[in-house]
C-alpha cells in the first residue's frame, strides 16, 4: 500500500510499504479515507525527536472497516469508524478509569500508545491506504454511514477533542473569560470548545494573520502577541484583573513574544501565569517532551524549562496536564457535529489527495499559503 513515510528531517516520501494484516483476534483492517496532518507531525518530520526513518506517519485517521478479527464483536464490514489517536486496551486501571491516553497495556514501558508516533508503540500511522486497529471493539467509534461530515469527524480523532480537554482541564465553566495561547489547529478548536461550554470571552493569542483572523470569525478576541505583551493586552480588556481560566495549546516549542526567531520554551506557560487571575485555573495540553534534541539549551534538551512556580503559587493557580483522552469526548462531540452545533472542520485549509503529503508537509511547517490544517484522503487521485 501506498503511506507516508518519514526519511529525515523535513524529508517525507508517498511510498509502498507492507499491507497491514489481521494480528490478533481483536484486530480490523480500516480502508482510510480520511488522514490528518497534526501540528505534533510536525515535532516529528522537524527532527525534534528520537524518530527514525522509516516510520509511517499518521494518528488522525477516519476509514471503512474492510477486515474483522475473529473476537470483534461490535464491528462489520463495511462500517465507518473514526479512531482516537490514542491506542488503549479498555481493560487496564487507566483505561477503566477513563485514561486512556495513558493505557497501561499496549505500550510496555510506558503510559500510552498512538498511532505512527515515536515512542508510542510498535502501531503503523494512518498517514496510508490501510490501518491495523488494535482491540478495536474498544478503539472505533462508529460512524453514520456515507460520507457527510468526512472532515468534521476526522477532527475527532484528536484535534477537537484535545482542544476541548484543554478546557476540560482548566474546568471552563459558562460565563466564564478564558485565553487560549495558540491559534493553530488545537489553539482554534479549545477556542471554539470555550465558546461551545459557555464562556463569556475568549482571547486567542497568536501572531499569525490567517490564524488570528480565523478565531475571530468564530467569535474569539484575537491578540496578536508581537503587538505587545499578551498578558497586558489581555488585562486591559478584563479590568486588569486577567482571565478567569487559561490554556497552553502551543507546548515546548514556543517562540519568544520578543523575537520570533528564537524559541523560548516556558514562554507561553510562564505568560499564563500572568494572564490568569489569583486561584484560575490552567490547561496544558499543549505538548511537552522529556527529550528535545532541539532544544534551545541544555536544560530544554532534557524537558527541563524555567517557571515561574513562586507566581504561580502566590496567585493560587492550579494546573492540569497531559495528552488528551480522547474516549473521554468522542462520542459526545460526535453528536454535536450530527445534531449541527459544533462544525469543528473550519479549522481545514486543503484537502489533498496522499501523493501530496510532501509538498503539504512543506507548506503546513512553514505557515505558508494559508496552510492551517490539512486532510489527506488516500485513493484519491493525484490533483492536477
Amino acid at each position: 500500500m501506498k503511506a507516508v513515510v518519514y526519511e529525515k528531517p523535513f524529508n517525507v516520501t508517498v511510498r509502498d510499504v507492507d499491507d497491514p494484516r489481521i494480528q490478533h483476534p481483536n484486530d480490523v483492517i480500516v480502508r482510510v479515507t480520511s488522514t490528518a496532518i497534526c501540528g505534533s507531525d510536525l515535532h516529528m518530520y522537524e527532527g525534534r525527536t528520537a524518530a527514525k526513518a522509516g516510520i509511517v506517519f499518521g494518528h488522525e485517521n477516519l476509514g471503512i472497516v474492510e477486515e474483522v478479527g475473529d473476537g470483534v464483536t461490535s464491528l462489520s464490514q463495511g462500517d465507518r469508524v473514526v479512531m482516537p489517536f490514542n491506542v488503549a486496551c479498555g481493560f487496564c486501571k487507566n483505561c477503566l478509569a477513563g485514561k486512556t491516553g495513558f493505557c497501561l497495556t499496549v505500550n510496555p514501558g510506558f503510559a500510552g500508545g498512538a498511532y505512527g508516533y515515536v515512542a508510542m508503540g510498535p502501531y503503523t500511522g494512518g498517514q496510508a491506504e490501510r490501518l491495523r486497529v488494535p482491540f478495536a471493539d474498544f478503539n472505533c467509534l462508529k460512524l453514520p454511514p456515507g460520507d457527510e461530515f468526512e472532515t468534521d469527524f476526522v477532527l475527532l480523532a484528536d484535534i477537537f477533542p484535545t482542544g476541548y480537554h484543554g478546557c476540560e482541564l482548566a474546568k471552563v465553566s459558562p460565563g466564564e473569560s478564558v485565553a487560549v495561547f495558540g491559534a493553530g489547529p488545537v489553539g482554534l478548536m479549545a477556542a471554539y470548545s470555550a465558546l461551545l461550554r459557555g464562556a463569556s470571552m475568549v482571547f486567542s493569542v497568536d501572531r499569525v494573520p490567517e490564524r488570528l483572523a480565523k478565531a475571530e470569525e468564530i467569535g474569539a478576541i484575537p491578540i496578536d502577541f508581537t503587538a505587545g505583551d499578551p498578558s497586558e493586552q489581555i488585562k486591559e480588556m478584563t479590568n486588569g484583573e486577567g482571565t478567569d481560566k487559561g490554556v497552553d495549546a502551543v507546548g515546548y516549542q514556543a517562540q519568544s513574544h520578543k523575537d520570533v526567531s528564537h524559541e523560548e520554551p516556558a514562554v507561553v506557560l510562564n505568560t499564563l501565569v500572568e494572564t490568569v487571575r489569583p486561584t484560575g485555573l490552567l490547561g496544558i495540553p499543549g505538548l511537552y517532551v522529556p527529550s528535545d534534541p532541539g532544544g534551545p539549551d541544555e536544560h530544554a534538551k532534557h524537558g527541563q524549562l524555567l517557571v515561574s512556580i513562586g507566581k504561580m503559587f502566590e496567585k493560587g493557580q492550579q494546573m492540569g496536564t497531559g495528552q488528551c483522552n480522547v474516549k473521554q469526548y468522542n462520542r459526545q462531540l460526535r453528536d454535536l457535529i450530527i445534531a449541527g452545533r459544533a462544525k469543528p472542520s473550519f479549522v481545514v485549509s486543503h484537502e489533498l489527495p496522499l501523493d501530496q503529503a510532501p509538498q503539504a508537509y512543506q507548506k503546513f511547517d512553514k505557515r505558508i499559503e494559508g496552510y492551517t490544517k490539512v486532510v489527506l484522503h488516500p485513493g484519491h487521485a493525484l490533483a492536477a
